[in-house]
């Protein structure tokens, strides 16, 4: 709208101008006015020229005071292409940077990525440390558990230690009395091997059956006694007197047999044995040796029976199929319970009276014949098995 304002003012201006001009060059003219001392042509051509130049000035005055961009189009055109080249090298630059800004963006972008997948590989490695923190946790609790375990195992070896402790002091005593014995045992070995052996290794010095289930002071005072036969034993074999601190037992294990004895709900046989070959005049050394007792026969009970077959009849095949019997009697009984003597392995005892009576029988006789035994008396496992033999001739052959 300015601007046809503008347009509009001008060409009036103009018009105006050049109208006034016109009349004061045709009354110049008309009049032949001289300017200068020009003549009147020249003087009206000056006039025109003027007027032109005033037209022009006031135009441009006109437009330069009506709009900013005409003055600036006329006074700072060369500031204008200045700015303009500014502003060019500004865009320029601009634009450069533009790109340096979409390449860094790019980067930025490929950087996020790797930053992406770094935190997933982070997120994923903080899993794995989480699940590995949850196994070192399981498995310090777990050495936890067993510290304690430990814990309380070492103070029961602590316990157990001292138990041994003393218990290595007692042996340590014991020891020293079975070295001194060794001691006494070495210079006796010449005594052993050449002197009078009154017991062999093994052999029984005494026995007895001593009732169970009862309290550790009764069943010491029996084992008492029976060290007192043992020495009464050994004194009628040495043919001297001789105290009861002679017997020798080893404590722990005269200890444990009271307890073993006190505990049982049987009665126990009892038997005091030679610990190895005694020598007249020497220390007797024994060991104890426990069995459960029991009834093994009952008075007049079958025991076993053994078909023979009798050829000459004679008093050296009688004698030998009664040993030879005697032999089965003593086997069966071993098998059902009673102990056998270590020494000589039997288990009965017969008089010799009933010994002869039986061979006496077989004397004289022919073909098959029939023997059996049975107890006579009740025996129990310490025996000895009293027996009474039959002689039957076989009537079935």
């Amino acid at each position: 709208m300015s601007g046809i304002f503008l347009i509009t003012v001008l060409v009036i201006t103009g018009g105006a101008i050049a109208f006034i001009g016109d009349r004061l060059g045709t009354k110049i003219g008309k009049k032949r006015l001289s300017i200068f001392g020009l003549r009147p042509r020249h003087t009206s051509i000056v006039i025109t020229i003027f007027t032109g130049i005033v037209i022009t000035t006031l135009t441009f005055g006109v437009m330069a005071a009506a709009s900013e961009n005409v003055r600036t189009a006329l006074f700072g055109m060369e500031k204008l292409n200045r700015t303009m080249q500014e502003t060019r090298d500004s865009l320029l630059n601009t634009q450069a940077d533009l790109a340096a800004a979409k390449d860094e963006q790019a980067q930025t972008d490929a950087d996020l990525q790797h930053a992406k997948a770094d935190v997933e590989r982070l997120n994923k490695q903080q899993q794995s440390l989480e699940e590995e923190a949850s196994l070192l946790q399981a498995g310090i609790d777990e050495l936890e558990a067993a510290k304690a375990q430990l814990t309380a195992l070492n103070e029961e070896l602590t316990g157990t230690n001292k138990k041994l402790s003393a218990d290595n002091e007692q042996l340590s005593a014991d020891n020293k009395t079975l070295e001194d014995r060794t001691q006494q045992l070495r210079a006796g070995l010449i005594t052993i091997r050449e002197g009078d052996i009154a017991f062999r290794a093994g052999e029984i010095i005494a026995s007895g059956v001593i009732h169970g289930n009862r309290n550790a002071e009764e069943v010491a005072a029996d084992m008492d006694t029976l060290a007192a036969l043992a020495n009464r034993n050994v004194s009628a074999r040495f043919g001297q007197d001789r105290s009861d601190e002679d017997i020798w037992i080893y404590r722990p294990e005269y200890e444990a047999a009271v307890e073993a004895i006190a505990k049982s709900h049987q009665d126990m046989v009892v038997r005091i044995v030679a610990a190895g070959n005694l020598v007249r005049g020497e220390e007797v050394r024994t060991s104890l040796e426990l069995y459960p007792n029991s009834i093994i026969y009952r008075d007049k009970e079958f025991i076993i029976a053994r078909p023979y077959d009798l050829g000459v009849g004679d008093d050296g095949e009688a004698e030998q199929t009664v040993m030879n019997f005697l032999k089965d009697v003593n086997f069966a009984a071993t098998s059902k319970g009673i102990l056998p003597d270590p020494i000589r392995g039997t288990v009965g005892v017969m008089e010799g009276a009933q010994f002869y009576e039986v061979v006496a029988q077989l004397r004289g006789q022919r073909g098959p014949v029939v023997l059996s035994a049975y107890a006579n008396g009740n025996t129990d496992a310490s025996g000895p098995l009293r027996l009474k033999i039959n002689v039957e001739r076989n009537v079935a052959n």
